[in-house]
């Protein structure tokens, strides 16, 4: 017997409650900075030092950071499910709590990316990127981050994903960031749709069963009813 396809896509409210700051907060600031002296092209081409110490600082927060019970709850889907994970979060917290089948549409924190190519990626050792080290085409080495006003490579595949869905559910995360917002759509009518976060945004489709609750408490007791 196939197993069913469950596609999760998460976003900030997950990793918060393991103390990471979400990437965009109401004032527009990310643990103080503008987002646009940090996280664009044009911040890097300004000044490239300042965005690499930034990203260091929140790399090595990521690396401080534990899995929370949603993570590892989630992990457990595996045993039952065909699990795809599609997450909007930069760290590896999914992976940590032994997630398999993870899709990273904005990047993964804890690798570099060539400046001159984002194809071309390099594990990190530690917390840290030197501005001396540079790619194999020797343009300097970045954080693997889409920044705003970059493609999302993965949201095609992501799309792809979620229209295949069996059973869709949505964890800590607003639906304001596109174009990840807009997977939801492609998900099938008859899908159901789970919506895990405390203040659950409005969704105008078919088949939504909304848990208003944060996603350590939200998560376990879903997948306990799903792998019953």
């Amino acid at each position: 017997m196939t197993k069913q396809k469950l596609v999760i896509l998460t976003g900030a409210g997950i990793s918060a409650e393991s103390g990471l700051k979400t990437f965009r907060d109401s004032d527009g600031l990310w643990e103080g900075y503008d987002i646009n002296d940090v996280a664009t092209p044009e911040a890097w081409q300004r000044n490239p030092a300042l965005v690499q110490d930034f990203y260091n600082q929140r790399r090595k927060s990521v690396l401080e950071a534990k899995p929370n019970a949603a993570h590892y709850a989630l992990a457990k889907l595996q045993n039952k499910f065909n699990v795809t994970i599609i997450t909007q979060n930069i760290d590896d917290l999914h992976e940590r709590a032994g997630c398999k089948n993870v899709l990273h549409l904005h990047g993964i924190i804890t690798l570099s990316q060539s400046s001159k190519n984002p194809n071309l990626t390099y594990p990190i050792d530690g917390w840290e990127i030197k501005m001396d080290e540079v790619c194999e085409l020797g343009s300097p080495l970045r954080a693997h981050v889409v920044w705003f006003g970059e493609a999302v490579p993965m949201i095609e595949p992501a799309a792809d994903v979620c229209a295949q869905s069996d059973i869709f559910i949505l964890v800590g995360t607003s639906l304001a960031v596109y174009p990840a917002a807009g997977l939801i759509n492609f998900v099938p009518r008859e899908t159901p749709k789970y919506i895990i976060d405390p203040v659950v945004p409005d969704v105008y489709l078919p088949n939504v069963i909304k848990i208003e609750e944060k996603a350590s408490v939200g998560v376990p007791k879903l997948v306990e009813e799903l792998l019953k």
